[in-house]
């Protein structure tokens, strides 16, 4: 990819991050199992979404299908081993 392209996403990212609409914890939105997606309230009347695929690439980014707002999805990635450490 040419890095004048990169450059540009990169800072569109950015800008993102630094004008989103509103900070959500993760535990306050709903989320769908067979979507795989977790959903918020968005004012336009839809829906800010991220999917767990999403959040496991290091997403962070909320997107309402039907505006232009977006949120930052607040969470703590768990791994497999420390679950098992919280259960001994």
């Amino acid at each position: 990819m040419d890095t004048t392209v990169v450059k540009m996403e990169e800072e569109k990212q950015n800008d993102v991050e630094d004008n989103f609409y509103e900070e959500v914890d993760i535990d306050d939105m709903e989320y769908d199992e067979d979507l795989e997606t977790f959903f918020y309230p968005c004012p336009c009347g839809d829906r800010f979404q991220i999917t767990n695929a999403q959040i496991l690439d290091g997403e962070t980014i909320g997107r309402c299908p039907s505006c232009t707002l977006y949120i930052k999805v607040l969470y703590d990635l768990v791994s497999d081993d420390d679950e098992e450490g919280e259960e001994e």
